[in-house]
């Protein structure tokens, strides 16, 4: 069965039921997406998150791909400087030795995370700087 007859099934069963699901998830989308839009919406947002990738994507290579990693954590930890401090949880899963293939992936989402913060909260500046209208300092 494919997606859009799998879809439309669901939909028909749910509306004859009278509880459609898609309802209560759509305002949850929206405000998700109102949310995160600050972190796309302009130039200076979207160049920080592609410093974030590249500095992830430069700890990822260090750790799977090189022989040393040597301090390729400092990277996205000083990327994403504020917030970083999620990431920094990563290092609990060494204590348990049958864990400690998942220390760089959580590291990584926990800078993912971090960066993404950080991206909303410099869109949301670029557009109180964008405004024309001035704002009272209180």
């Amino acid at each position: 069965m494919s997606e859009r007859a799998f879809r439309s099934t669901v939909e028909n069963t749910a509306h004859e039921e009278g509880t459609y699901m898609e309802s209560s998830a759509r305002p949850r989308l929206k405000r998700t997406r109102v949310l995160l839009a600050p972190a796309v919406d302009n130039w200076l947002a979207r160049s920080y998150l592609a410093v974030v990738a590249a500095s992830l994507g430069f700890f990822l290579y260090a750790v799977y791909l090189s022989p040393d990693p040597g301090f390729a954590g400092i990277w996205p930890i000083m990327a994403t400087a504020p917030f970083s401090a999620i990431a920094l949880l990563a290092p609990v899963l060494d204590w348990y030795s049958s864990l400690a293939w998942l220390t760089p992936l959580v590291f990584s989402a926990g800078v993912a995370l971090a960066g993404l913060v950080n991206a909303v909260l410099l869109g949301l500046l670029a557009r109180r700087l964008r405004t024309g209208n001035p704002h009272p300092a209180t």
